[in-house]
Order: C-alpha cells, then structure tokens, then sequence
C-alpha cells in the first residue's frame, strides 16, 4: 500500500498534463516519468497526436523519448511511469524496451489497452521486460477527464 500512497503525487502530475493536453483538442492523457531513488521527475508529457500529426506521440513515448534524451541513455531502469489512461500496445512495447522499473496507471482501458486488456503485451513469452504494474490509481478522476472529452466533443 505504501508504493500506491507515495504515487499519488506524481499522479497528480500526470493529471495535469492530460489536463493540459485536452485543453490542447488532444485525447487527455498525461504521462509522468520519475527517478525512483532521487524522485526527481525526469520528464512530463501529456498526447501530441493531432498537433504533431503523428500516431506515435502519445503521453507515454514522449514521456520516455524525454527522459531518455535528457539521461543520454535508451534505458529508464530505475525510473517509475505514471500515466492516466492503460497504456496501448504500442506504449506497453515502448515501456518494455526503456525496461521501466514501474508503471503506475489511471483508467483502464478495455478497448484499446495492452497492458491488463487486449495483447496484455507484458505476459507475451516474446516480452523481454515487463515492469511491475498497478492499476486504478486515481482511476475515476482519470476516467472522468476521457468522459468529459468525448462527451464534448459529440455535441
């Protein structure tokens, strides 16, 4: 329980840039990575998708290319990955191959995660890393950004 306690803080980060990235006409998802020995937070990210004109840049893989870019390095093994929404298959491939220590995550997502739902990528035999998961954080806070989002933009 004291992991899920200590995590809240960083998830509030990550809140804020979903918040930030639906203020942006973008899916509110914000990703936050953490230095799990110092807490320093490494970097922040909420999805580019529209705005970059590119599927790949959602909240977790701009999260890690930061992270990486500012460390010099292609790893994050002791760092820590709070994002808002149950990363896709794609980010879940991303998370395994920065062999993240920790993902941390809000929403889950049944019809397009990879991690607890669809290709469930990290009990795949051909995964070469798969870090801890914990599921629900500030789920319902999560789930009500995703809602009010989608919500707005039928009207």
């Amino acid at each position: 329980m004291l992991k899920i306690a200590a995590a809240i803080p960083h998830m509030e980060l990550a809140l804020a840039q979903a918040e930030a990235a639906a203020g942006r006409g973008e899916v509110p998802v914000g990703a936050v990575i953490v230095d799990s020995v110092t807490g320093k937070v490494l970097a922040a990210a909420g999805n580019r998708t529209e705005e970059l004109a590119d599927p790949t840049a959602h909240a977790e893989v701009l999260a890690i290319r930061e992270a990486c870019a500012g460390r010099g390095e292609p790893r994050l093994p002791d760092c820590d990955l709070y994002v808002t929404l149950e990363p896709c298959g794609m980010c879940a491939a991303a998370i395994s191959f920065a062999r993240l220590r920790r993902v941390y995550f809000g929403a889950y997502d049944v019809k397009g995660g990879g991690v607890e739902h669809g290709p469930r990528f990290f009990h795949q035999a051909t995964c070469h890393h798969a870090p801890e998961i914990y599921g629900g954080l500030e789920e319902r806070r999560a789930a009500e950004l995703l809602k009010e989002f989608f919500r707005r933009r039928r009207l």
